[in-house]
């Protein structure tokens, strides 16, 4: 009895012990975080655009340095005045409006961080803009960024213009990145890729240029547009154009010069895109001195010259020269190529439209999702109002702004509707969005997290206490001992269930 009782007793231990074990390295392996944080690392880009320049202050915690999917804007300034390329003439005056947002980024990062915060300035459109009209110019300006950086306590990356479908790229990635497209936690607290998740296309509006980029149906047909992103051991292969001269500002100049062209009178211009009864002088540089607007040039032309614009508010007037910014006659009746003799395949699945685009919906008091109806009738309506109105309408009025934004929805329909080709029953698959949770969905992140080498091509996302492999191969033995255990147990049951039923037979000795 004691012999079978030993075993059974055991086999319990082990049980007992198999279960404990488990259910411990499963608690442990779900709960446990670094439990002394090492802290956070800091990150800054500077989104030197066409009409400003942006500071983004971005951190993360230290231990994960090359484990992303956790990421987060924590500060953005604005700087004053305009957009670098506006210094060519004086790039030493660059300076001086960088300190006030520097000294900001200062107090927000622990001074005992400053050296090891990597600074990136990515300059776009207004920058490619300038370097096509005057490469010297564009090249003091940069050398001078460098200067400035140089007696700054943070180490400074480089000042570079990235090209437009860099731009549109990165852009592509910010948004994904933000909407939780490439990874989520599961289970285990460890970053993995979302089952059957489709990612988002992005829509990005510029002073200078605008972008568009998704993943086309069928990549393999336009190749030669596309460029494969490497995010977390999986391939996209992302369409992205990025249209020079066709930002907010660059298309407004080409109205303007348009508009004077058309007039029989030099010096007072009809805007039927300016607001009724406003009327401002504008110097000619200020829209033909740009290189998209060169070939549009009077021969007569006097760059400090004024000339009057007298503002019409008439919507439908608004919208036909809006069209005559667009050569839709390029393509020839083709499908897969919308405007200016441009490939593009066909619009597919979500987008989210950030930047010009957000502000100016905003300013029609539309947000996120609505119909291409609700578009029209609101662009109609602000259309319509008079200068005075529209300073009762708007909440915050800035007149370079409130001015420009019946031309800007009028700029985005064209683009949009006969531009990419989105209709009545795509359009609510655009969400208009300026940010995601504190972070804004602009072309800066995606730009840092690929310099960094912070989107892993492949690996692990989250250090675990045990490897995958080891855990699964520690639960796998301690679930298969405690069935044995079991089975013994019930074995040794069933044994000793038997020895008590089997008859017990006396042996009677009779003596002889």
């Amino acid at each position: 009895r004691m012999l079978t009782r030993t075993p059974s007793v055991v086999a319990q231990v082990f049980l007992l012990l198999s279960i404990a074990l488990v259910i411990a390295i499963a608690v442990i392996q779900i709960n446990q975080q670094q439990m002394l944080s090492p802290g956070l690392k800091y990150g800054i880009v500077l989104d030197a655009g066409s009409s400003q320049t942006t500071v983004y202050v971005y951190e993360w915690p230290a231990e994960k340095e090359n484990n992303t999917g956790v990421v987060s804007q924590t500060f953005k300034c604005n700087v004053k005045g305009p957009g670098i390329s506006s210094y060519e003439s004086s790039p030493e005056a660059l300076a001086k409006p960088l300190d006030d947002c520097l000294n900001k980024v200062k107090e927000r990062i622990p001074v005992h961080l400053h050296k090891n915060t990597s600074v990136y300035l990515g300059a776009t459109a207004g920058m490619r803009l300038l370097r096509l009209q005057n490469e010297s110019a564009a090249n003091e300006v940069l050398a001078s960024i460098q200067n400035y950086f140089r007696a700054q306590p943070f180490e400074f990356r480089g000042a570079q213009i990235i090209t437009g479908p860099e731009e549109g790229v990165y852009g592509w990635i910010t948004a994904n990145y933000l909407m939780g497209n490439f990874l989520e936690r599961n289970l285990w607290r460890t970053w993995v890729h979302p089952y059957r998740k489709e990612t988002m296309g992005a829509l990005d509006l510029g002073g200078a240029s605008t972008q568009i980029s998704f993943i086309p149906e069928d990549p393999e047909e336009h190749f030669n547009s596309t460029l494969q992103v490497k995010l977390y051991g999986y391939n996209y292969n992302v369409y992205t154009h990025s249209y020079q001269c066709y930002g907010r500002d660059e298309a407004e100049k080409r109205l303007l010069a348009l508009l004077l062209q058309k007039s029989n009178a030099s010096a007072n211009v009809d805007n039927p895109c300016y607001p009724q009864n406003y009327n401002t002088a504008l110097m000619m540089k200020n829209f033909f001195g740009s290189l998209c607007t060169q070939s549009l040039r009077p021969g007569n032309y006097y760059p400090n010259q004024l000339v009057n614009f007298h503002g019409t508010g008439d919507p439908g007037l608004c919208q036909e020269m809006v069209s005559l910014l667009f050569n839709f006659t390029a393509c020839r009746e083709r499908e897969d190529c919308p405007f200016n003799g441009i490939h593009q395949p066909k619009a597919k699945g979500n987008f989210v439209a950030f930047s010009g685009f957000y502000y100016t919906m905003n300013a029609l008091n539309l947000t996120g999702h609505f119909s291409l109806d609700d578009f029209n009738s609101s662009m109609w309506f602000f259309c319509s109002q008079s200068w005075a109105q529209l300073q009762f309408m708007l909440p915050k009025f800035e007149e370079i702004y409130v001015r420009s934004y019946c031309f800007s929805a009028n700029f985005i329909y064209y683009l949009l509707v006969h531009g990419y080709n989105f209709n009545a029953e795509t359009w609510p698959q655009i969400h208009f969005q300026k940010e995601v949770g504190n972070s804004s969905i602009a072309w800066s992140l995606g730009y840092m997290l690929s310099l960094t080498n912070m989107i892993p091509a492949e690996g692990k996302l989250i250090q675990l206490p045990l490897k995958p492999s080891l855990f699964a191969g520690l639960v796998v033995f301690l679930t298969a001992t405690a069935l044995l255990c079991l089975l013994f147990l019930v074995y040794l049951c069933i044994v000793s269930h038997h020895q008590k039923n089997i008859p017990h037979v006396e042996h009677v000795f009779i003596p002889e």
